[in-house]
């Protein structure tokens, strides 16, 4: 059994890196937070050239999956960088869509994998909010053994969208075609990049059956799968960050870094988020695999990335003191997306609840 990346997987993860690195990813979710989609929307279709999008989606409709190891290996860079948008939505919108099959799968499937269609999703038992539902251009939901989807004001300016002189993107425009409103205002989140909104009553019906609930319980445990990523990366973000930083900090004409206790500190954090990270890629194994216990798997694997990624955040904030929850050090968007990500897609008490099922 092999028990590390391959060389193709850790090229991948390099050149995700170096791609989000140059993106400047700080100053996207700063215009995320305020309502300015444009720089994001544009790595969007950088990661969606990159390949990140058809992670998930079968061959059959465009996509190259579904790859839980190389998904892991994706959302644990876009956490550490902490890019925003409903990405973990997008990777599960496409194993439910690609679960359930017909038409919806045929026109949305190659759109995700594309990148040219940003889509949000919310299931039964997840919670009921729908991430960043005003820049999607479709939100999906399931209730019961019903899909719908609902077409959101995002096709007017998404990663698809045309533009230009005589292209309209308002309302009373002369497309041919209405524009969708938006979704209304957002529910407010401890991380305000974080949009949450309250997915509209009503929608197209695009699927029904017993195969819809069990392509959106698949879907949940790939969203809880990809945050469990995402939070691992955020946490070893948090840490880095605060390990140069106590280099640099002096008290007593020494670093603070040389002190017992801060090291100790640094080193239990450390610790976790090395635990977590074997039990994230098992857990991806046991996808790849469809193994059984793969459910349990991934909830032990959020259980441990979620703690982890809140711990480095816990130790962040202490050690940089005051200046950590500034919002003029970019350290802060990652101190309060650590939170959000422990408990989306499965709190703590549901992700050991379904371990201990098994």
């Amino acid at each position: 059994m092999r028990f590390l990346l391959d060389d193709e997987q850790r090229e991948f993860a390099r050149s995700l890196d170096a791609l989000l690195t140059a993106a400047d990813t700080p100053a996207v979710v700063r215009g995320w937070a305020a309502g300015d989609h444009g720089l994001g929307l544009a790595l969007w279709r950088r990661l969606a050239d990159a390949g990140v999008f058809a992670l998930a989606v079968p061959e059959a409709y465009g996509g190259v999956g579904p790859l839980p190891v190389e998904t892991a290996v994706a959302f644990v860079e876009l956490g550490r960088h902490g890019v925003p948008g409903p990405l973990v939505e997008s990777v599960a919108a496409g194993v439910l869509l690609g679960g359930v099959g017909g038409p919806a799968a045929k026109e949305w499937l190659p759109r995700i994998a594309s990148g040219t269609a940003v889509v949000s999703l919310a299931l039964e038992g997840y919670g009921p909010y729908a991430l960043d539902a005003d820049v999607a251009d479709a939100v999906l939901t399931v209730t019961g053994d019903e899909l719908r989807l609902t077409r959101g004001a995002g096709g007017a300016t998404g990663p698809g969208a045309a533009t230009g002189p005589g292209v309209p993107t308002g309302p009373g425009g002369s497309t041919g075609r209405p524009v969708p409103t938006g979704p209304g205002a957002p529910t407010v989140s401890v991380d305000p990049a974080r949009r949450l909104f309250r997915p509209e009553p009503g929608g197209e019906v695009v699927a029904a059956g017993p195969g819809v609930r069990e392509a959106a319980r698949a879907a949940g445990t790939w969203a809880t799968f990809a945050t469990a990523a995402q939070a691992l990366g955020c946490g070893e973000a948090l840490l880095r960050a605060t390990v140069a930083y106590v280099k640099q900090r002096t008290q007593f004409g020494v670093p603070v870094g040389s002190f017992q206790a801060v090291k100790h500190r640094l080193a239990d954090t450390l610790l976790g988020l090395e635990f977590a990270r074997p039990l994230l890629y098992g857990a991806a194994v046991e996808l790849a695999d469809g193994a059984p216990g793969a459910g349990a798997a991934v909830a032990a694997a959020k259980v441990a990335a979620g703690e982890a990624g809140y711990a480095a955040a816990r130790t962040a904030l202490q050690l940089h003191g005051a200046v950590g929850y500034t919002e003029e050090l970019d350290l802060a968007w990652w101190l309060r997306r650590a939170r959000p990500l422990r408990d989306a897609w499965g709190t703590l008490s549901a992700c050991r609840a379904r371990v201990l099922a098994g």
